[in-house]
C-alpha cells in the first residue's frame, strides 16, 4: 500500500510496501479469529523499571500485569519470547502454548511494533534474565506499518555493533513519534524541559508572582526586535500579527497594579532557521515592580541555579567543547568592554562609518539598512559570544540596541541592561524597564526610522502602550528566558530541534 508522502529511500519502498500488506492481511485473520485488534482499554498495574529492581529470587512469585510495545520476538514453536517495551524500558515476555492454549497460536500473527498486554508472574530464565511468563495474552493495537528498529550483533570480543539505526536527522525530527519509539533515550531530553519548566514555575510562584496570559493573536506586535507572522481574522476584516513577545501586555500589568507577572508562553517570529533559532519558541518573562537589572541579576542567577540542581544534580555541566561551570557568582562584563577584550576595538562612542570599517577589519558581514545597534550586535555575536562558555552577564548596552531599557543611571549613551551568555549563546535578556513616556515615544520613533531605511526588525510605535506609561508604571525590572536554549543548554544538546518535539521543517516531498 504506498504512501506518497512517505520519506523511506526508495531503495526500501517495495520491501516496506510488501510488509504493510502482509500486516494487513494478518489483522484481516485476527478478526475473523473474533479477536479486536484495537481494544477500548487495558488494566495495566506494573511497569517494567519497578519489577526489574524490585525482583529477588528469595521473594514468592509475583503476579503483574504490564503492557508495551513488542520492540524484538524469538519464535520457537511451542514456546516464544519477546521483549515489550513501555514508559519505563523493557521487560522480556515468555510465552508457552500449553498455558496460553489457542491464544498462543495468534501470537504468529504478531509483530515487532504491536503493542500487547500480558499477565502473568515474574521469574528469572535459565539465562538469567528476569521475566515476566505469560498467563494471559492480549493485543492492543495492531503496527500496520513497520518499525526501522536496528539489529544488534555482539563481536568476538563482546563488542555491541548496531545496524540500520534510526539516526537519521531530519527524519527523526519530521517523525519524533518513531524517534521515541526506537531510541528511547530521547524521551529523557523532553523529561528535563518539563522538570525545567516545573522547577521554574514553582521558584516564581515561592516569591508570589502572578501567572498570567496575554494575546498570542495581536493587533500590533511588539516588545522585540523582529519580523511577524501575519494572520487574517475574517469577522472583524483585519490582520493580526502573532505575538513575537510578550513584554508590552506584561508591562501593562505592571501600570495596572500587579508587583510581580510572569508568563512561560510560545512566541513566533519570521525570521531565520538556525541550530538556535526556531520559528515557533518558548518563552518565559517575567516583570517585577520597584527592582532594577542588578537586582535582576542576582534573582536570575539563584533561578538557573536552582534548574541545574533541580535537572542534573550538579552544577558543572557537561558540554561538547569542555565542562560548563554553573558555580555562583557568575562573570560581569560590559559589553563596550567584552568586546574590546576579545577584538582590541574600543568601539564606545564610534560613528556608523566607523562600526561599519571595524567590522569589515573583523570580517563580520553586515546588512546594508543595519544601524549603530545591529552593528554592534552583529560584532559582539561573531566576535565575543563564542567565547563565554561559563555563565556570563554582559551589561550596559549602547542605547540604540534597546528601545525598551531605562537610561543608565550614570554614563550617558548606555542603556541599563544584561544578556546571559553560556556555552556561546544568549540565554536571558533583562532590563531596567523604560518607564518615560516621552523617552519610550523618542525611542520607537528613532525605531520607525530604521524601519524607513529598510529594518524589517525594527519595533513599531505602540499608542496605547504608551498611553499606558503616561498613568504611570513604577521602576520595574523585566527579564526574558529562552526555555528551548535553557532546555539544550540542561540536556547537553547543540540544536534546538533536538529539543523541540516537533520543530519546523519543510514540507515533505510527495514524489
Amino acid at each position: 500500500m504506498p504512501d506518497p508522502t512517505d520519506s523511506t529511500p526508495r531503495e526500501h519502498q517495495e520491501e516496506l510496501n510488501v510488509l504493510m500488506v502482509r500486516r494487513r492481511e494478518e489483522l484481516e485473520e485476527l478478526k475473523k479469529l473474533g479477536i479486536e485488534p484495537f481494544p477500548p482499554s487495558y488494566e495495566r498495574k506494573d511497569f517494567s523499571r519497578e519489577i526489574l529492581q524490585s525482583f529477588s529470587d528469595d521473594a514468592p512469585q509475583r503476579n503483574v500485569s504490564v503492557a508495551g510495545r513488542i520492540m524484538t520476538i524469538r519464535r520457537m514453536g511451542k514456546a516464544s519470547f519477546c521483549h515489550i517495551q513501555d514508559s519505563q524500558g523493557r521487560i522480556q515476555i515468555y510465552l508457552k502454548k500449553d498455558d496460553l492454549g489457542s491464544v498462543y497460536d495468534t501470537f504468529r500473527l504478531m509483530d515487532i511494533g504491536d503493542i500487547i498486554g500480558v499477565k502473568g508472574f515474574v521469574f528469572r530464565t535459565k539465562m538469567g534474565e528476569i521475566s515476566v511468563h505469560a498467563r494471559e495474552l492480549t493485543l492492543l493495537a495492531k503496527s500496520l506499518r513497520p518499525l526501522p528498529v536496528a539489529k544488534e550483533k555482539t563481536d568476538e570480543q563482546g563488542n555491541k555493533i548496531v545496524y540500520d539505526p534510526f539516526s537519521d536527522k531530519e527524519l527523526r525530527y519530521r517523525q519524533r513519534y518513531v524517534d521515541l519509539i526506537v531510541n528511547p533515550e530521547v524521551q529523557e531530553v523532553f523529561v528535563k524541559r518539563a522538570a525545567i519548566i516545573r522547577t521554574i514555575r514553582r521558584f516564581l510562584d515561592d516569591q508570589n508572582y502572578l501567572e498570567v496570559e496575554t494575546p498570542v493573536l495581536q493587533s500590533l506586535y511588539g516588545g522585540a526586535s523582529a519580523r511577524p507572522f501575519v494572520t487574517h481574522h475574517n469577522t472583524l476584516d483585519i490582520d493580526l500579527y502573532l505575538r513575537i513577545a510578550d513584554e508590552l501586555y506584561l508591562k501593562r500589568l505592571i501600570v495596572g497594579g500587579f508587583d510581580g507577572v510572569y508568563e512561560i508562553a510560545k512566541d513566533f517570529r519570521n525570521e531565520g532557521m538556525d541550530r538556535t533559532h526556531n520559528p515557533e519558541f518558548t518563552m518565559l518573562e517575567l516583570y517585577v515592580a520597584y527592582r532594577d537589572y542588578q537586582w535582576m541579576m542576582e534573582l536570575t542567577e539563584e533561578l538557573i541555579a536552582r534548574v541545574c540542581i533541580a535537572v542534573n544534580g550538579d552544577l558543572v555541566l557537561p558540554s561538547a567543547r569542555k565542562p560548563i561551570d554553573m558555580r555562583r557568582p557568575w562573570k560581569r562584563m560590559t559589553m563596550f568592554g567584552a568586546i574590546k577584550e576579545f577584538t582590541g576595538m574600543d568601539l564606545r562612542g564610534k560613528s556608523e562609518q566607523e562600526l561599519r570599517a571595524a567590522a569589515k577589519t573583523l570580517h563580520v558581514e553586515l546588512d546594508p539598512s543595519a544601524g549603530v545597534g545591529a552593528i554592534i550586535d552583529d560584532i559582539f555575536s561573531t566576535r565575543v559570544e563564542p567565547h563565554l562558555i561559563n555563565p556570563t552577564f554582559i551589561t550596559d548596552y549602547p542605547r540604540e540596541m534597546s528601545p525598551l531599557a531605562k537610561k543608565h543611571r550614570s554614563e550617558a549613551g548606555i542603556v541599563e541592561r544584561f544578556e546571559l551568555i553560556i556555552n556561546g549563546q544568549e540565554i536571558c535578556n533583562a532590563f531596567s524597564e523604560l518607564n518615560d513616556p516621552l523617552d519610550q515615544r523618542q525611542r520607537f520613533e528613532d525605531q520607525a526610522r530604521l524601519r524607513a531605511r529598510g529594518d524589517e526588525e525594527a519595533q513599531v510605535l505602540d499608542e496605547d502602550f504608551l498611553r499606558a506609561l503616561e498613568y504611570g508604571m513604577p521602576p520595574t525590572a523585566g527579564m526574558g528566558i529562552g526555555i528551548d536554549r535553557l532546555t539544550m543548554l540542561m540536556a547537553g544538546k547543540e540544536s534546538i530541534r533536538d529539543v523541540i518535539f516537533f520543530p519546523q521543517l519543510k514540507p515533505e516531498r510527495s514524489s
